[in-house]
């Protein structure tokens, strides 16, 4: 005897056409821009009413938001994952983690969502924020463990994670438009290794 299958819940349909509608709009904002994706499109491409739309986003911005903060998590994720469970070092965890968001940034249209659109439509301190709140800032934590080690020189971490974030960003932005990763690589090894103590 076949068995009844279990309506989903409530919160189950609520988070399926969350994401749903969170799918459709990352694929039109990697594939068209923030600018050019409009509030029909999406939700025509999720396949929900305009009404469902209404009732999860207040508006695109907020949709975007949404988009942009699961791109966080995502590259959080694979930063993470590159990162060996016992690295030799601070600074060799920090050399594994750039190979990580290198890697995680050649996903098609991370870079136009993250680095292209997210400033001009959120602005930089909400991203930050958005970092802050979705990876645990991972930059941030190996820079502070790397100077704890004393593997590195102890400088002001918030400017430092700044400008250091503001290079892998621009690496990415490179490789997206071409480059080879490995010349980019060798690049930020050098001057992560220009912070060693001594």
């Amino acid at each position: 005897m076949k068995e009844k299958e279990q309506p989903r819940s409530n919160k189950a349909r609520t988070e399926a056409m969350r994401s749903a509608l969170i799918g459709a709009a990352r694929a039109l904002f990697a594939q068209k821009g923030y600018a050019e994706t409009s509030t029909p499109e999406i939700v025509k491409t999720a396949g929900v009413t305009r009404g469902a739309l209404y009732h999860h986003f207040k508006d695109k911005e907020a949709i975007f938001h949404a988009v942009v903060t699961e791109e966080f998590v995502a590259v959080a994720d694979e930063i993470n994952a590159s990162i060996k469970p016992a690295p030799a070092s601070a600074i060799d965890a920090l050399k594994q983690g750039s190979r990580g968001y290198l890697r995680a940034m050649q996903e098609p249209g991370r870079v136009r969502i993250m680095l292209l659109d997210g400033p001009a439509v959120l602005g930089q301190i909400e991203l930050d924020k958005i970092d802050r709140e979705t990876s645990a800032d991972t930059l941030r934590l190996g820079l502070a463990a790397a100077m704890k080690a004393s593997e590195i020189r102890t400088l002001p971490l918030e400017a430092l994670t700044q400008q250091l974030s503001a290079m892998f960003d621009r690496a990415a932005l490179a490789v997206s438009e071409g480059d080879d990763p490995e010349d980019h690589l060798q690049v930020l090894d050098a001057l992560i290794a220009t912070l060693k103590e001594g």
